[in-house]
């Protein structure tokens, strides 16, 4: 489904505005339900709505309990900290929220926050390589478990070579940039806002953004069903968080510049340009659709043992309850 541009803001707005006026009338309701509930949720610069809500303090005025932010360096990180319940909320790629349901960790995703293209491949500006074949025995960093190494895993295939023909470099996706930069490495799948802020000795080698697999936020099935009340408050507040951004994509811009450490006008391309809030927060068809054609890659690349076992995974992945109600409010 698509939403027209003015349409879904405004609606965002008006649910932004109506989430504000319920507040005073749920109070005591909200008070009761959340009362002494502790929250861990992790904030990242590849997602610029955490970094608005943990500047606003808005998770601190609606719970009771202690908020305990805790940073993402990728989507891997998020995922480990899942896994091991160190938080509740995570922000991730989808491609990394299915592999990590199809490999047993116990999430769901319970928001769509962009339709971003926060990835692509890029080589320093003299490269020799001029195509993604030219990649055919050369080094390419990339971050395992991520969008930037399945959107690798994707062009390769695109391009008729198979990923054995390319040596890839399992690094953090900062160190994957300081590899490229000091020629440890032929290529790198980048990730914004690195790769935004790199641009001035980069170039890319291809983009596409049906590659990108959207950006998820994703809880603990337990935090799902011990805590729903709360889950519904994180998901109200990134859809404030997005109306936020949509009517202040400077002051969103310079967020993201401060926390990554990279020049204003910088960090506005990738507010502007690529991070595709303007959507719907509710996961559904379209979501499942580019994860079902990533899914394979899963299984021929060794990370899960059976198409089954990931079709299954997909099939319960979403839950879609509490951004479908954040919607209708």
């Amino acid at each position: 489904m698509s939403f027209p541009r003015t349409a879904l803001t405004a609606t965002i707005l008006a649910s932004a505005l109506a989430l504000t006026a319920c507040a005073g009338e749920n109070a005591d309701a909200d008070a009761a339900s959340s009362d002494a509930e502790t929250l861990r949720i992790d904030y990242a610069t590849y997602n610029p709505l955490s970094l608005i809500i943990k500047d606003q303090g808005w998770l601190e005025e609606e719970l009771d309990g202690e908020v305990e932010w805790v940073f993402s360096a990728g989507s891997n990180k998020a995922n480990e900290n899942l896994r091991a319940n160190a938080i509740d909320v995570g922000s991730t790629a989808g491609s990394a929220a299915l592999l990590a349901r199809s490999t047993g960790t116990p999430i769901q995703t319970i928001s769509v926050v962009g339709n971003v293209e926060w990835t692509a491949l890029v080589v320093p500006q003299d490269s020799d390589i001029e195509s993604v074949e030219d990649l055919a025995g050369r080094s390419v960093a990339a971050t395992r478990g991520t969008d930037p190494y399945f959107f690798l895993v994707q062009a390769v295939e695109e391009a008729g070579l198979e990923l054995s023909d390319v040596e890839v470099q399992n690094v953090q996706h900062a160190d994957g940039f300081t590899a490229l930069n000091n020629g440890s490495v032929d290529a790198w799948s980048g990730l914004d806002p690195i790769m935004a802020g790199g641009e001035a000795d980069t170039e890319f080698l291809y983009r596409n953004v049906d590659l990108n697999t959207y950006s998820f936020l994703n809880a603990t099935e337990e935090f799902i069903e011990d805590s729903p009340e709360v889950a519904q408050t994180v998901v109200d507040t990134y859809e404030r968080a997005r109306a936020w951004a949509l009517e202040n994509p400077e002051e969103t811009a310079q967020l993201l510049a401060d926390e990554a450490d990279i020049e204003l006008d910088v960090a506005s391309i990738v507010i502007e340009e690529r991070s595709g809030f303007d959507i719907s927060p509710v996961p559904g068809d379209e979501q499942a659709g580019v994860l079902a054609n990533i899914a394979p890659i899963f299984v021929t690349s060794g990370d899960v043992d059976s198409q089954e076992t990931v079709d299954a995974a997909l099939e319960t992945l979403f839950a879609p309850q509490f951004a479908e109600q954040a919607s209708a409010e």
